[in-house]
């Protein structure tokens, strides 16, 4: 196995060239992981914050390494240093994680000097990913819906539950993303003057809501069956419903 240990003085003091090729060759590799990360991910889950953290903590990684060395005193300090961090920010997606778990091992690699498996793991890796992705097993993109609905509300009425009730025996996931409220004039009755203008005698201010949800129908599910489903709720006046594919979606 290639490796930078004959570069080196003494193997505790590795010397300024053997640091700086390692730490070089570790931008180079973490930038192939974020560049295999920025092909294989859907625009609409990208975090670019993440993408820098999963070059920069590589870096980190061969830092500590290189700090550390084969002090047994240096990683006991090292440990109870890091104790102290609290990391708050949680990665709910598994392949985030991996990516992320990539990334830390390219820096370990680098900081022991073990560039064979830096490079070799690297590359295979980032093929194993580009293949996964556009493989049978890559998710295809999903077609969101986004339904809009404008509906009479009035305190303690039961409308807003119904519809609730419509989503979750009709849908697999939907969460609501916008809702606004406004006030409506509704005529009630009108009359014609002597010059046969249309002349309003009674009408009733009325509160009316405007939702908006992104919605997934469950497989045996058509669009018009949530359609038909609202139409029939007494309080609903307008409904709408569109698809647009997961890629696209902000």
């Amino acid at each position: 196995m290639f490796d930078i240990q004959s570069l080196q003085s003494n193997s505790e003091t590795p010397t300024l060239i053997a640091i700086f090729l390692a730490v070089s060759l570790c931008v180079v590799l973490s930038a192939l992981i974020v560049l295999t990360y920025d092909i294989t991910t859907k625009v609409s889950k990208k975090d670019h914050n993440y993408m820098q953290s999963l070059a920069m903590i590589s870096i980190l990684a061969t830092m500590v390494m290189q700090a550390v060395g084969d002090s047994l005193a240096r990683g006991l300090g090292m440990l109870g240093a890091l104790a102290i961090i609290r990391f708050r920010t949680t990665l709910r997606d598994p392949r985030n994680m991996t990516f992320m778990f990539a990334s830390l091992a390219v820096g370990i690699s680098c900081g022991v000097f073990g560039f064979t498996i830096a490079v070799t793991g690297t590359f295979v890796f980032c093929a194993v990913a580009i293949v996964l992705r556009f493989s049978v097993f890559g998710n295809p993109d999903p077609l969101i819906g986004i339904l809009k609905i404008s509906m009479y509300y009035e305190k303690g009425n039961e409308s807003i539950k119904k519809m609730e009730s419509v989503l979750k025996n009709l849908c697999k996931e939907y969460r609501l993303t916008d809702i606004r409220t406004r006030d409506k004039d509704i005529v009630l009755e009108t009359e014609f003057n002597e010059f046969g203008k249309k002349v309003v005698t009674k009408s009733m201010n009325k509160r009316v809501k405007d939702l908006s949800y992104e919605l997934f129908l469950k497989n045996d599910i058509q669009d018009t069956d949530l359609l038909d489903k609202f139409t029939e709720l007494e309080d609903v006046q307008e409904v709408s419903l569109r698809f647009v594919k997961g890629e696209d979606k902000l």
